[in-house]
């Protein structure tokens, strides 16, 4: 048995209103590789211990199909030889999840299915640590992958996998059938780290501040100027360390509304603050202008305050 055929994880699959996800973590590298498979508007499904990678796309296909979550693992774990050394889990859009063990799994393993989610783990340090998943999980409110990386720290702090951390990975897409197949919202991935958990749980901030970002964007494009720099501000709290948000924030306010300048100014100059603008961001918003992506001529000399000066 090699030891790369070991994903002895600790997993969950969710799904809301409007997201389907998969977050895992194990004591292997580049588990986001492995474990969590996902299509928009068709559901999840999580495949671990001793892996059988190809059962995530044919539980994908089956529930494209319509079949039940429940029935998926029924056929996957029929047809497979092994079965009772995988763990499985499928949710699909509306919720509705179920899970599997097989017995063979590596101790202590287990699963806890509930409407919205279904946790599993396997090689773990102590018997708590699915029940303590699944009450985080369900005791936890705000968006899906925030919640479902709590579930992951109350793993760990059970103890988790019995050998340790090495990566870990968020995943999740939308419940919208019309969603490309290729759209994810998050995907994250640690592929090694001594605090995978913490490195993740950074990477999802720093991705929730792109969306908020994202988000201010649409409303300036709407032409809501209080919603966009509302939004921004929230974005720009979230992930000081992202200058590059003020930066984009900044420009494209100036480009679109000239009046906004002093405003424009402001948030260049606070997300800039520990950055030098002199030589690559200055030279970014000339580039930006000569290849025609900036159509306002002298943009640069009104934003930068030493030119403006």
């Amino acid at each position: 048995m090699r030891s790369v055929d070991l994903y002895a994880t600790y997993s969950i699959v969710a799904a809301d209103a409007d997201e389907i996800g998969v977050a895992v973590q194990t004591h292997q590298m580049a588990v986001g590789g492995i474990v969590p498979w996902l299509k928009p508007g068709v559901g999840a499904v999580a495949t671990q211990s001793l892996v059988n990678i190809s059962l995530g796309p044919l539980g994908l296909s089956l529930l494209e199909q319509g079949v039940s979550p429940e029935k998926v693992i029924a056929a996957l774990t029929a047809s497979d030889t092994d079965s009772s050394r995988r763990q499985l889990a499928v949710i699909d859009p509306a919720g509705t999840a179920a899970g599997f063990t097989g017995s063979g799994c590596i101790r202590e393993a287990g699963h806890r299915s509930g409407y919205g989610y279904s946790v599993q783990a396997n090689m773990m340090y102590t018997t708590t640590v699915v029940d303590a998943m699944a009450e985080a999980f369900e005791q936890s409110q705000g968006r899906l992958p925030e919640r479902m990386l709590l579930a992951m720290e109350a793993a760990q702090a059970n103890a988790g996998d019995i050998r340790g951390m090495q990566s870990a990975a968020l995943v999740t897409v939308s419940t919208d059938p019309a969603t490309p197949s290729w759209a994810r919202r998050f995907d994250l991935r640690v592929d090694e780290s001594r605090s995978p958990l913490d490195e993740l749980s950074r990477l999802v901030r720093l991705r929730r501040a792109q969306h908020i970002d994202g988000d201010g964007h649409s409303e300036l494009e709407n032409g809501n100027i209080p919603g966009a720099l509302e939004r921004w501000k929230e974005a720009r709290r979230l992930a000081p360390e992202l200058e590059e948000l003020g930066f984009w924030q900044a420009v494209t306010l100036a480009e679109k509304y000239p009046d906004q300048l002093d405003t424009a100014q402001s948030i260049l100059n606070g997300s800039l603050a520990a950055v030098p603008l002199a030589t690559p961001w200055r030279e970014l918003i000339d580039r930006l202008e000569a290849c025609g992506l900036l159509t306002t001529s002298g943009l640069r000399a009104r934003l930068d305050p030493e030119t403006n000066g």
